[in-house]
């Protein structure tokens, strides 16, 4: 392959986004900006399935996972290397379709810019009791609620991923003091702490602000589950920017029904749409958004292949790809 051309094919799906969707003038543009490794590149760019079966036949590369995952060690001979254009592969798991020789890539590093500014938002939101203004100014009510300073106060980040590096950041620049929770108990820049998992209950009595950005797993779901949340001061917040199933949503809603929680913020929900008829529409002092926290909604393409080239350098080298996904370990 070091002397060769690569086939890479670039599969879409017309149900995600546009600002997910990788068009011809966003990949040229990229490749504009990585001239030399494009050289060696011919492209393929399909959508739900369209062209798929016959660019498998000969891509040593696929950006984009296909719907349709069946039988790939057949239906793509060549297949080196695939890389999913999200962070999270929860959705993809188990990886028993990739085939053995095939490297599997997700998006990280893509979302930390944006991440750490909804995380200073979502800091103050919570900081100022801005749900619970929020409800008085649709029931029309003026009750003046005043809040101290928000430095000193502690924010336990739990996962430090690309995510949780963003919240840590988002953190520290609010003067807030803050640990962190993963499960190598890692250092990460601009903590003040950092804790293995096991460590968990301990941290949750010092939180006034409980961040999730942790990876889906089997050891992730219901990781904030309603004995953890009792362990929470009844001025704490929580938000969540990971997957909704990491938070067990029916407690939380309880402990905020029943003022046991100062409020929350959530970007993401389970399902997602959340159905209008969903309790959590009307639940006190809780903010949800849109699953909006993390993706630029100008340059996610632009960051993505940027990210994927610098990959590719490494690729055409024999080294090691950044963000590897570990089927183990499911991230």
């Amino acid at each position: 392959m070091a002397s060769r051309r690569i086939r890479v094919h670039i599969e879409n799906a017309r149900d995600n986004p546009e600002l997910f969707r990788i068009t011809p003038e966003l990949w040229h543009a990229a490749c504009n900006r990585h001239r030399s490794l494009a050289r060696r590149l011919d492209a393929t760019i399909g959508s739900d399935d369209d062209t798929l079966g016959d660019a498998l036949k000969t891509a040593d590369i696929v950006i984009g996972v296909p719907e349709r995952r069946e039988d790939m060690a057949q239906r793509a001979p060549r297949l080196r290397w695939m890389h999913t254009t999200s962070a999270g592969v929860d959705t993809i798991l188990p990886l028993d379709w990739l085939p053995a020789r095939a490297a599997l890539t997700n998006n990280r590093g893509a979302h930390g810019v944006k991440a750490e500014q909804f995380m200073r938002m979502a800091y103050t939101l919570l900081h100022i009791r801005m749900p619970e203004i929020i409800a008085q100014q649709r029931d029309r009510r003026w009750r003046q609620l005043f809040t101290g300073s928000m430095a000193g106060k502690t924010a336990l980040v739990v996962g430090l991923g690309d995510l949780g590096q963003a919240a840590v950041r988002a953190g520290k620049q609010l003067g807030l003091r803050v640990i962190g929770v993963s499960r190598t108990g890692k250092r990460v820049p601009h903590a003040d702490k950092v804790y293995r998992t096991a460590a968990l209950d301990k941290m949750l009595a010092q939180a006034d602000f409980v961040v999730l950005a942790v990876p889906l797993t089997p050891e992730t779901r219901c990781l904030l589950n309603s004995a953890r949340l009792d362990l929470l001061r009844p001025a704490s917040g929580v938000i969540n920017i990971a997957r909704a199933p990491v938070a067990d949503y029916v407690a939380l809603r309880n402990k905020l029904a029943n003022g046991e929680l100062a409020g929350a913020v959530l970007d993401v929900t389970e399902p997602e749409p959340l159905p209008a008829e969903s309790p959590l529409w009307d639940t006190p002092n809780l903010i949800i958004t849109p699953h909006i926290s993390c993706d630029d909604g100008e340059h996610y393409i632009d960051i993505t292949l940027d990210l994927w080239f610098e990959n590719l350098a490494r690729f055409l080298k024999g080294k090691p790809l950044k963000n590897r996904v570990d089927p183990r370990r499911g991230y």
